[in-house]
């Protein structure tokens, strides 16, 4: 026995010094952050590393990441054009340097926001380079804006376009033994075909070849737009490059300075040399005077401002309750913007939209505040980013304007519901379920044996009920009769283009162009604006901090290994948009057919988790 206490001893001093060492070591991390001041800024180039994702709306950092998950860095759109914006008036920046290896993206319409900033550059006299070893769509569409683009030797430039494969999952299913209920309104609401086909429908089909003919179209012209000496070879470098490689004996970088998407190909160190020569020379580890973004944007501060147009941002999922930034909590969004409103210091509202829609519960919840902030006098534009569809549709409906990018995807103007059901599940396990009834609803939705027929007709009339009352609120925003908007409806998915000329979309622009819209209707001159963002805690200080002095994961730099993303990544989307769809019979407005966010694609799963951990949360 005294071996066992001496044992348990020890077991328990190591335990407490363990704690006392963890301690010392989180106490020691917050002292050393907040001792921590922004770095004065001297001159040179403005360092604009973008490894991660470009997004509308960062999410907030987790504890669970910070503990041994994956960091992928979120750069946030409004804060990287607005340091390219005052880069160009200051005297300290002498160049701009894109560093794109690590990329993953940031939606078209994005990047075409984000390169009219590099043109302001550029317009300015600033020249701007850009450098990476691998560029993809989303990539060289951004450098393409820049005055010189580098390629490492070792590199390539591989434009895919839009497309993919999808997963179908009734044959799972059919295995399984669960049923997927589905009740839908919408010809081409393909949202639900993964659950009750195994392949794409045709009209599913012809919906999304006609989006992404147009996307691509789209992402030529910005491209050609930017950088005229393309325009002959570019359409030969993407429709065969297979044989443009070749021409150029087998080496990829030379293929591209050939075809003039690129301007050298040189490596990291020649790059760093030529921005010296720009900045000036530096002593240390990097040969140039630099000025790195996250300083610069400590000092811009670009989120505080107290104007009297209000910017509210609807980015992610719409979701039932409150959520945190990067995901649409109905009751949160509609909370700040009945809380701008309740301040009578706004003049106008701007409602910035980057999400495929959700629940309808908490897109109406949403859209009752816009309509609130109307009543009480404040215009308000619509803001279409990447993706405004179905629920991001919804919320848009009462605005005075729609402003959206030609590459928007927008419509998706339909509504579906799915139930699972698993009396299949039991037959395979040799399980029975029986019961009594009072009435023909007692115990519905019966998940062991399948819905009633009463059960499913009612379901289904919800589900027509809330359709019908989308096409009012389309037809009513967009001053045509219901019928008409059945017509362009359906579930189709629209590029900004297209949803213009059928009326869904006003105007093109982005946001500086809704604002100033806002501006013009509420008869202001001022167009400052008070971004209505949550609220940051201590506790998301604490965790911006420390995630701040993580090292990012890092995407693949060879363009070819991330023209899709990893398998693991694909998967883990894959079980997510499984279980959300089958959690529960929900009316959703959500487009699961437009293409993941850069959220999504960045996006990797703790490796803690395992294929044991995905199945476990779907089912």
């Amino acid at each position: 026995m005294r071996f066992v206490r001496a044992v348990w001893k020890l077991l328990v001093g190591v335990k407490d010094a363990l704690v006392l060492l963890l301690l010392l070591l989180f106490f020691g991390a917050l002292w050393a952050g907040l001792r921590a001041g922004p770095q004065p800024i001297g001159e040179g180039v403005l360092l604009v590393d973008l490894d991660g994702a470009l997004v509308e709306q960062p999410a907030r950092p987790s504890a669970s990441s910070l503990a041994g998950g994956s960091v992928m860095r979120e750069h946030r759109l409004r804060d990287v054009v607005a340091a390219l914006d005052s880069a160009r008036d200051d005297d300290r920046v002498k160049a701009v340097a894109l560093d794109l290896d690590g990329f993953v993206g940031g939606g078209q319409s994005a990047i075409a926001t984000l390169g009219q900033a590099v043109d302001r550059v550029r317009k300015s006299g600033k020249p701007v380079l850009a450098y990476a070893t691998g560029y993809t769509d989303d990539g060289y569409q951004l450098a393409a804006h820049a005055s010189e683009v580098w390629l490492n030797p070792l590199g390539v430039v591989a434009i895919a376009g839009p497309g993919g494969n999808n997963l179908y999952y009734k044959g799972l299913l059919d295995k399984l033994g669960v049923t997927a209920n589905v009740y839908r309104v919408g010809t081409y609401k393909a949202a639900v075909e993964p659950f009750t086909r195994s392949d794409m429908s045709p009209e599913a089909r012809a919906n999304a070849s006609a989006l992404g003919g147009a996307l691509l179209e789209t992402w030529r012209e910005d491209v050609v737009r930017a950088r005229p000496a393309v325009a002959r070879s570019l359409p030969a470098y993407v429709g065969d490059p297979v044989a443009t490689v070749r021409a150029a004996g087998g080496d990829f970088a030379r293929a591209a300075v050939q075809a003039r998407l690129v301007d050298r190909a040189g490596d990291r160190h020649a790059f760093e040399r030529q921005l010296a020569k720009l900045g000036g020379k530096d002593d240390g580890v990097i040969p140039y005077r630099r000025i790195k973004l996250s300083d610069y944007l400590r000092e811009l501060a670009p989120g505080e401002g107290s104007g009297p147009i209000g910017v509210v941002t609807i980015a992610g999922t719409i979701v039932d309750g409150k959520a945190g930034p990067g995901s649409a909590g109905g009751d949160s969004i509609a909370g700040l913007i009945d809380k701008g409103v309740a301040s009578d210091e706004l003049k106008a509202l701007v409602v910035r939209i980057d999400s495929p829609g959700g629940s309808v519960i908490a897109s109406e919840r949403i859209r009752e505040s816009i309509l609130a902030a109307k009543r009480a006098g404040l215009p308000v534009v619509a803001s279409m980013g990447n993706v405004a569809a179905s629920g991001g549709y919804w919320v848009a409906t009462p605005a005075d304007a729609i402003f959206a990018e030609p590459s928007t995807i927008t419509g998706s103007i339909g509504v579906f519901g799915i139930l699972p059901s698993f009396e299949g599940s039991l037959t395979k396990l040799g399980l029975g379920a029986d019961g009594i009834r009072t009435t023909p609803l007692s115990g519905e939705p019966d998940l062991f044996n399948g819905p009633s027929p009463a059960a499913d007709a009612l379901i289904q009339a919800g589900v027509e009920s809330v359709y019908r009352r989308f096409l009012a609120l389309v037809a009513a925003s967009r001053k045509k009769s219901p019928a008409e908007i059945d017509r362009i409806a359906q579930g189709r998915v629209w590029d900004g283009g297209t949803a213009r000329q059928l009326g869904l979309v006003d105007q093109f622009g982005g946001l500086d162009e809704a604002i100033a819209k806002a501006a013009q209707l509420a008869k202001i001159e001022d167009r400052d604006v008070t971004w209505l963002d949550p609220p940051k805690s201590f506790e998301d200080r604490l965790l911006e901090m420390l995630a701040g002095s993580e090292e990012a994961d890092v995407a693949p730099q060879d363009a070819l290994a991330s023209l899709a993303p990893a398998p693991a990544t694909m998967l883990a989307q894959a079980f997510d948009d499984l279980g959300s769809i089958l959690a529960g019979p929900s009316i959703q407005a959500r487009c699961l057919e437009c293409p993941p966010s850069p959220r999504a694609l960045a996006a990797v799963p703790p490796a803690s988790a395992g294929w044991l951990g995905w199945l476990s949360r779907l089912f």
